[in-house]
């Protein structure tokens, strides 16, 4: 249901307001109707909201409806709102209206409620919020309790505080100028909803039809038809069947647009996360570097000096260098001297070869930085067209998964397997690998082990470099340049007893140093 024709729904009711409720009736999970009676009405009338994601609506209906409540919310609903029907407000022309309650006073006293009815498509949601003014407050009771695990954007829970959508800026089709119609008229009429407010898919097609011209006609210097086709929605915002097919399919097409671009997006979103995560330990590294330096003058100092340490020492204070005055260093007492001096230099040597390491790729990572970026930038702005041959080259390029592992194939055409865990580390290496296939695995450091299915056969050079930047990517060394690769067969690879899942020995291993990323 679009903004155009809540208001107008709103507009109907509006003018009867206030009344005098007569109860709730529940025809079914999600449907709540109120009955309301006044002279005005002509008799007694349902306000009836339904808030079933994907449909949902509100209308006025003279038929009799009947239902008990069917989930907690109803019964709460059935017992807390109630009272005269004051107002009924919509902001803006958002799809997002609230109605306020009155009250009542009785055996056990209500207070003024507001009940505040999100009309938004996958997303509706009915809410009961204590008494106040606009669309803000705090929220008593949800319909549909949204959390952190749904929706990492808005949550809605019982207890909680209800915000709003976010403001918008967009022409008010009530108020539409002349002015503002020419402004639009080189836009194809049926993308005038984009600029318009309250106006989606179907109001959109009907726009279009009320003006006689194509969705992708530009209406130049016949603005003024398409103006009055606005005015005319703006009074009667009803849909011909024509016209509810388009929009309908149009509709269609946006909401798998929407789906396809929150998939593909989502991978994106992690990829410049982790890149922006890797480029930040490259400035973390060579703000060690400073430490590294520190820890050679001093490791230093101690060499120089050794001889007057004494033993046992925390501390000790020596002459810097370079005249400047005495420096202190601290100690560990349970070392000598040397001991501190070179667990001095091992350190800055760990904290050296980390950011040489890091600032080897750091070109690199700025580059795919750069291109994921601009990737989710044009994502944003795809259509359907593109967003489905982007999913199917996505889909195409996607390794296959098998039950065991995940499954590439080397540039000879070898099924090579990745193993996912320490589990399938495990299963791949002793129940799926024969004793003449091939066993990679990165030399000294946690990683996965692969799997060469060879038949038996001697691999060739680049089946061998593909598998095992395989296990270089796959392990602690990803990233790295020139990581030690082990291969031997299936045969040579044993598990020791007792040993977890995963680990294992081997022997008669050959060695191969490659880059610690993915291959083409």
């Amino acid at each position: 249901m679009e903004g155009l024709m809540l208001a107008r729904v709103l507009r109907d009711l509006s003018g009867q307001l206030p009344l005098r409720t007569l109860g709730w009736a529940f025809p079914d999970e999600t449907t709540a109707a109120l009955l309301l009676d006044g002279p005005r009405l002509g008799g007694q009338t349902n306000l009836v909201l339904a808030y079933r994601p994907p449909q949902p609506v509100v209308y006025l209906s003279r038929e009799r409806l009947r239902g008990d409540p069917r989930s907690p919310f109803q019964r709460f609903l059935a017992a807390r709102v109630r009272g005269d029907l004051l107002r009924a407000e919509q902001l803006k022309l958002d799809r997002v209206i609230t109605l306020h309650f009155a009250g009542e006073t009785g055996f056990v006293d209500q207070p003024p409620t507001r009940l505040l009815f999100e009309v938004t498509g996958r997303n509706a949601n009915l809410l009961v919020l204590d008494e106040g003014e606009g669309f803000e407050g705090r929220i008593v009771m949800a319909a549909r309790e949204i959390t952190g695990s749904r929706n990492r954007f808005r949550t809605i829970r019982t207890g909680g505080r209800y915000t709003p959508p976010p403001p918008y800026e967009k022409l008010d089709p009530r108020t539409l100028t002349s002015e503002q119609s020419q402004t639009l008229r080189h836009m194809p009429v049926g993308r005038w909803r984009e600029q318009l407010d309250g106006m989606g898919p179907l109001l959109g097609a009907e726009l279009a039809r009320r003006a006689d011209l194509g969705p992708a006609e530009v209406p130049g210097e016949a603005w003024p038809r398409v103006l009055a086709a606005v005015q005319s929605l703006v009074a009667d915002p009803t849909v011909s069947e024509g016209a509810l097919q388009d929009g309908a399919r149009e509709a269609a097409r946006g909401e798998k647009a929407a789906t396809l671009r929150k998939a593909l997006r989502e991978p994106l979103d992690k990829r410049v996360t982790l890149l922006r995560n890797q480029l930040a330990d490259v400035t973390r590294a060579e703000a060690g570097l400073t430490d590294a330096a520190r820890d050679r003058q001093e490791a230093d100092l101690l060499m120089a000096y050794a001889h007057t340490v004494p033993t046992g020492a925390s501390s000790v204070t020596l002459p810097a260098f370079d005249g400047s005055g005495e420096q202190p260093v601290s100690l560990e007492p349970q070392l000598s001297a040397v001991q501190n001096a070179e667990k001095r230099y091992a350190r800055a040597r760990r904290r050296e070869e980390v950011y040489l390491r890091l600032a080897e790729r750091e070109d690199t990572l700025r580059a795919e930085l750069a291109e994921a970026e601009a990737r989710v930038q044009a994502l944003d702005t795809a259509d359907l067209p593109d967003l489905e041959a982007l999913n199917t080259r996505v889909q195409q390029e996607r390794p296959e998964k098998s039950p065991y592992g995940t499954r590439f194939t080397t540039p000879s055409g070898l099924e090579a397997l990745v193993g996912r865990n320490n589990k399938e580390n495990a299963t791949l290496t002793h129940r799926v690998g024969r004793s003449m296939d091939w066993w990679f695995h990165a030399q000294g450091y946690p990683g996965s082990h692969v799997l060469v299915r060879g038949g038996g056969r001697d691999l060739d050079l680049p089946d061998i470099l593909y598998a095992a930047r395989l296990a270089a990517a796959n392990s602690k060394a990803r990233g790295s340049s020139n990581v030690p690769v082990d291969y031997t067969r299936i045969k040579h690879v044993w598990k020791p007893r007792g040993a977890p899942a995963g680990q294992v020995h081997y022997t008669d291993q050959k060695t191969v140093f490659v880059d610690g990323t993915l291959p083409e």
